[in-house]
């Protein structure tokens, strides 16, 4: 099976934390995960808790916060998109 990505994901490494937070809005909980891979448009990431996750949050990571959709989601682990 062939892959037509058009960014290749990295797993994070070297000084690059591989933990992040979600969060909704500012009065919402934040919900620990971890970044499995990353690209340049999105992310695959492994929630932890049992919170449910919302399909638009934001993505903080590496002191950077992005804006994030839910495009997939299998048990715990999703893929977003920038």
């Amino acid at each position: 099976m062939t892959e037509h990505r058009v960014f290749t994901r990295l797993r994070p490494s070297g000084r690059v934390s591989d933990k992040g937070k979600i969060f909704a809005d500012v009065r919402s909980p934040t919900i620990e995960c971890t970044v499995v891979d990353q690209s340049a448009r999105g992310a695959c990431l492994d929630i932890h808790g049992s919170l449910e996750i919302p399909k638009r949050f934001f993505f903080l990571h590496g002191g950077v916060k992005k804006s994030c959709v839910v495009l997939w989601q299998k048990g715990r682990r999703v893929g977003v998109s920038y």
